[in-house]
């Protein structure tokens, strides 16, 4: 049914329907014969064969050529025109057999010019709106189109650079502890199972995305937990209730990891994840690399995810990412 009445043709004609009652039927109202109503009718196609005159005639002028003066006497012309030929054949023809021939009111020249100006009011005004809410509505199927295909190639983008970093943890843990080599190899096939799965899907559920974290957390603590202090806390009001863009939140703990423990000592990592009434605060802080020399970074990861934050949650999110002494802070908060 709803896509019936988004149809063009069906637009029209709810058009045509809706003044033919409004400017005709309203005064055949004592229509008592098949001939008052074939005589309403020619009486409305008048009406509005006008309307389209100028609808796809005189406005193109003014909408197409900005020319308003043409446009204005042209429509003026076209008014006393169609007026006078009315107010003929409603006195010798049109209202004959109707008791509207006795309204004196009803047969002159300026009650017909009233009636046009009124119907081709109501008729142009409703078709161009209705032209207006379909083209804006193509506008925005192409814009969630476009915005669809940017973020499949963004995803596709993160894939590799996900598999590019758990590649290098595990080669850390290799060096430092080989015989932890092969429980690592599964844990990532295992992440890498859940990326693979959900990276194309456009929301998966809250907890899932959180047991990933924990799970990504737990191999990063067999390359660098002898070193470093990690804490990651989650509080959500309800578990089952929120879902989420995948891999959204997860290259930003990466992120801290990855920057986080390099050429640091003693280095720290704490995390929280709150969600309170359907907002998600997450909050990251991790030091800042002693040594001049960072890490090998594409920037891709995290270049991705904030044009995917701009794309899945428009006014919807904020981030805010920046140093602060010896620390990098990164807070996100997302309307989920």
């Amino acid at each position: 049914m709803r896509d019936l009445l988004e149809r063009k043709w069906t637009q029209e004609l709810g058009v045509l329907v809706f003044s033919f009652i409004l400017f005709t039927l309203n005064d055949w109202i004592l229509i008592a014969s098949w001939r008052s109503l074939f005589l309403g009718l020619v009486y409305f196609m008048l009406l509005y064969a006008h309307a389209q005159l100028n609808r796809f005639y005189l406005l193109p002028l003014l909408v197409k050529r900005d020319r308003i003066y043409l446009y204005i006497f042209l429509t003026l012309c076209l008014l006393s025109v169609t007026a006078f030929l009315l107010s003929h054949l409603t006195q010798s023809f049109l209202y004959k057999s109707c008791f509207l021939h006795s309204t004196n009111s009803k047969l002159t020249f300026q009650y017909q010019l009233g009636v046009l100006l009124g119907s081709s009011v109501c008729i142009l005004g409703t078709t161009h709106f209705l032209a207006y809410y379909r083209k804006q509505k193509e506008v925005a199927h192409r814009e969630i189109i476009t915005k669809k295909n940017e973020i499949d190639l963004l995803n596709k983008q993160l894939n590799p650079h996900f598999l590019f970093n758990t590649l290098n943890t595990i080669y850390g843990l290799s060096i430092a502890f080989p015989d932890k080599t092969p429980d690592a190899i599964m844990k990532v096939s295992e992440l890498l199972r859940y990326q693979v799965e959900n990276s194309q899907k456009e929301v998966v559920a809250l907890r899932d995305e959180i047991s990933f974290i924990q799970s990504y957390i737990e191999l990063e603590k067999e390359r660098v937990g002898y070193r470093c202090d990690l804490r990651f806390t989650s509080t959500i009001d309800h578990p089952t209730n929120y879902t989420i863009a995948p891999l959204i939140i997860f290259t930003f703990v990466e992120n801290a990891f990855k920057h986080g423990t390099s050429n640091i000592e003693h280095c720290f990592i704490h995390l929280h994840l709150q969600v309170t009434q359907g907002v998600l605060q997450l909050d990251i802080v991790n030091p800042l690399p002693l040594k001049a020399t960072p890490p090998t970074s594409t920037r891709v990861g995290l270049e991705n995810t904030t044009a995917r934050l701009q794309m899945i949650y428009p006014n919807r999110h904020t981030l805010r990412v920046y140093p602060e002494g010896n620390q990098f802070i990164t807070h996100l908060s997302i309307n989920l």
